[in-house]
């Protein structure tokens, strides 16, 4: 009973594959590394990238496809072949044998592709030298400086590095030096031109593990600048021009002033508010900011400009209807002076009575309801006439000195800041 028992359990043994019997892999320890308590064991690595799928500001990070492919030696697996020609494996061979611990330092999330299978081979050569590929998608943070966006180069780079073996086990360099590293012809970004792809090497140092070997993959990425210069400053510009409107509407036109300076400064708080939502809440001033907020700023200043002008226009007709008065407390004004003073239209020079009256509009339109119905059409043909002919003549008359010196000051003070902030950043 014991012996057939012996037998039904040697028979459920798994026999192992072909290519392990030729590999030797039941005859060794390759919870080990090769070369264990010698020298450090020599990994080359070289890198082919296929894409960079994305570059977030907000979150700091980049996502990258590549190839990644180690090459080392394990004369374990050295096996006899007649015609000296390496064996090809995927994945499943990888939990048998030892292969490189290499992580990516500062990732946030990678995986391996595994459609239709997973994306791994291993190829193992004659003299136990053995090729180790894989594809991996790896989203990794990026240190950016945004001081000077959107006129601003990133500079990011993905790290290499072994997690449990430091230099005195595992040695990571690069295979072909420089050229190890290889990108696609056609790998292109929305936001970026890629400057430049190159390759690094250095030691980090951890103080409970020791000195580690890194790699690091640099790229330089350039912003495109013409998407921002549609979507943000070329409106700021062209509401800063819309403000200087204002320079020439006549002063008194009180409502038409305000409207368009209100709605200039509400329209730079709209574009500046979409500019920020689409940025990380940083703690510096960035190039951007200072353009808009001098932008911003320009239309304020219009704004109060007009107040200022509007102000001494007021002080101005008071000292004149003193200047003009009669014992009878009746002052003669012109139809723009009564407009400002009493708010309603008048279509000739009228005397006006300073003292108090409970309604000036209905006081005008019970002198024009007596008037006599015959003469109804002579004023407004003189108005017509008046407004076709002497536009410009009543816009100068009625202009303040201020509004003349903003003409000038506003715009040339505004195109020497743009000099200056595009020479600065460019």
């Amino acid at each position: 009973k014991r012996e057939v028992k012996m037998r039904k359990l040697d028979s459920t043994k798994v026999r192992p594959l072909k290519s392990e019997q030729l590999l030797h892999i039941e005859d060794h320890d390759f919870a080990l590394r090769p070369g264990f308590g010698g020298s450090p064991i020599p990994v080359g690595i070289d890198v082919q990238v296929e894409s960079i799928d994305s570059i977030s500001e907000v979150d700091m990070d980049f996502t990258m496809t590549l190839y990644l492919r180690h090459y080392w030696k394990d004369e374990r697996l050295s096996f006899r072949s007649n015609q000296n020609k390496s064996m090809t494996f995927d994945g499943r061979l990888i939990k048998k044998i030892w292969v490189p611990d290499v992580f990516f330092v500062h990732s946030k999330r990678s995986f391996i592709h595994d459609t239709t299978v997973e994306n791994i081979m291993l190829r193992v050569y004659p003299d136990g030298n053995v090729l180790f590929s894989l594809r991996i998608t790896v989203s990794a943070m990026c240190f950016m400086d945004f001081s000077r966006f959107p006129l601003d180069t990133q500079n990011c780079s993905l790290e290499l590095e072994s997690y449990a073996y430091n230099e005195d086990d595992l040695m990571l360099y690069w295979k072909h030096g420089n050229k190890s590293l290889s990108t696609d012809e056609h790998i292109s970004l929305s936001q970026f031109f890629i400057e430049e792809f190159s390759a690094s090497s250095g030691l980090a140092f951890y103080s409970s593990t020791g000195w580690y070997n890194r790699l690091f993959i640099n790229f330089a990425l350039r912003r495109h600048i013409f998407f921002f210069v549609l979507q943000s400053y070329f409106p700021a510009m062209l509401m800063v021009m819309l403000s200087w409107v204002s320079f020439w509407i006549d002063r008194r036109a009180v409502p038409a002033r305000v409207s368009l300076g209100i709605t200039t400064v509400l329209t730079m708080s709209t574009i500046m508010t979409g500019v920020s939502a689409s940025m990380p809440q940083v703690s510096y001033i960035k190039a951007v900011d200072v353009y808009l907020w001098i932008s911003f700023l320009f239309v304020f200043l219009s704004v109060i400009e007009y107040a200022a002008v509007n102000y001494l226009t007021t002080i101005e007709e008071r000292k004149q209807l003193k200047k003009r008065g009669k014992a009878s407390g009746m002052y003669s004004m012109d139809a723009a002076q009564a407009m400002a003073f009493d708010g309603c239209f008048h279509d000739t020079d009228m005397d006006m009575d300073l003292s108090p009256y409970p309604d000036p509009c209905e006081e005008n339109d019970t002198k024009e309801s007596q008037t006599d119905l015959s003469n109804e059409d002579t004023p407004r043909l003189r108005r017509r006439r008046s407004l076709k002919g002497n536009v410009g003549r009543i816009i100068l008359q009625n202009n303040h000195v201020i509004d003349t010196y903003s003409r000038i000051i506003f715009p040339s003070v505004y195109i020497v800041f743009n000099f200056f902030y595009w020479g600065l950043y460019m």
